[in-house]
Formats: structure tokens, C-alpha cells, sequence
């Protein structure tokens, strides 16, 4: 699985407390699911729940849940697009503390995909990451024909 790893690498880089006291951040998976099929490739599809428990944390909870919207956005975007996703893809509990800290649980849904291809009698895995964001479209302004210049216009 790659994306638990991501996820703790781009919090520690975002939170400070994080990073100079990592006991703080645990991770956790829960409710596996394997989605294959009877194709003739073994590849399937690893849908669970990553549980992402911060300890004692006393600071503005905001530097926590954007930190991991921003990586949604890159990593999970259907969170972020479809109603399924904004209803039940990233939830959160929090429990105060007697010391005005709290204890922070964020459960996010999270897929990820594993190719598997047989070549000479050997199965070869591959796990595989989110694919690339659209590229913006940039809308052209002129056209070129031959290299010259034959029409010039504003968006």
C-alpha cells in the first residue's frame, strides 16, 4: 500500500508537531476489501478505511484537516467529486481531554489499484498510484500555418 505512507509523510512535512513528536500520529487500516474479478488478470482493486488517530494534540485543528484535504484533492479526488465520497470519505471524531488537548480520529476511505501480470510463469505486481490530475486546458490565442502567423484573437 502506498498511500498510508504518503499521507504520514505529507503530514509530518505540513505539521510541525507532528514532525518533532511522531508518537503523536498513528496509523491504522480497517475494513479490507479486495475488489478482483474473473478476468484473466489477477489485478485487482484494495478498498479500506485508513484510520488516522493524533494524539494529545493541542493546536488549531484546521492544521490537521487541511493538510489532509490538500492531500485528498491529489491522492483521492473522488472524495472531493461524487456524493458518496463528500458524505462518508473523509469523517472525523474528536475527544476533548481534561487538559484542553484532544484526541483527533480521521477515518478516510481510500482505494488503490494493483496490477498483476503473468509473464513467463511468474506473477509481476505493481501497485499503482492515483492517475495524473487533468492538465489544464489552455485555451490558444493565434494560429500558426507554415510558421506564419495567420490569426490572432482574445479568449
Amino acid at each position: 500500500m502506498l498511500k498510508p505512507a504518503s499521507l504520514k509523510k505529507a503530514l509530518f512535512k505540513s505539521v510541525p508537531l507532528l514532525r518533532q513528536n511522531p508518537d503523536m500520529l498513528r496509523l491504522f487500516i480497517d475494513n479490507g476489501a479486495i475488489d478482483g474479478t474473473l478476468a484473466a488478470s489477477l489485478s485487482f482493486e484494495n478498498r479500506y478505511s485508513l484510520d488516522v488517530t493524533i494524539t494529545d494534540y493541542t493546536g488549531d485543528m484546521n492544521l490537521l484537516l487541511v493538510p489532509v484535504n490538500a492531500w485528498l484533492r491529489e491522492n483521492q479526488p473522488d472524495i472531493m467529486t461524487s456524493d458518496e465520497g463528500k458524505k462518508h470519505g473523509f469523517t472525523y471524531v474528536a475527544d476533548i481531554n481534561n487538559d484542553d488537548s484532544i484526541d483527533l480520529r480521521m477515518s478516510l476511505r481510500l482505494t488503490e489499484r494493483t496490477i498483476v501480470k503473468e509473464t513467463g510463469g511468474a506473477l509481476h505486481v505493481t501497485q499503482l498510484g492515483e492517475p495524473p490530475e487533468p492538465v489544464p486546458v489552455i485555451r490558444p490565442t493565434a494560429l500558426y500555418i507554415n510558421g506564419e502567423l495567420v490569426s490572432q484573437w482574445d479568449e
